[in-house]
């Protein structure tokens, strides 16, 4: 299972983003392999519109079981995650991203 962290640096004692569309990095987490992986996300760094809905089609090409963020995608890539049937957890926004998977892990993240 691959679940995706917004970041804000690239190893698993980095801060989460609370943004989504907007994060600086996405972590990839491959449970199976317990690989963990990045993709920078500061292409969208000159957007006017349409971050969120660019960040969900990334996903889309990670292949995220799970998306653990702070805030939440906004409404269009909320609706892409769920065609893509990627779970989201919000509540993360003050954690690193070990923190952040051991919440998920325990139950303490709010489902979006």
């Amino acid at each position: 299972m691959n679940i995706v962290f917004t970041t804000k640096g690239t190893d698993w004692e980095s801060k989460m983003d609370s943004r989504f569309g907007r994060a600086e990095y996405f972590v990839v987490y491959n449970e199976e392999t317990k690989e963990l992986t990045s993709v920078s996300n500061k292409d969208v760094e000159g957007e006017a519109h349409g971050a969120g809905p660019k960040a969900a089609q990334k996903l889309a090409g990670l292949k995220a079981d799970v998306l653990i963020t702070g805030n939440g995608p906004g409404g269009n890539a909320a609706t892409v995650l769920q065609k893509l049937g990627t779970e989201c957890y919000i509540g993360a926004g003050d954690m690193t991203i070990e923190e952040a998977y051991y919440a998920y892990k325990s139950d303490s993240l709010k489902k979006f």
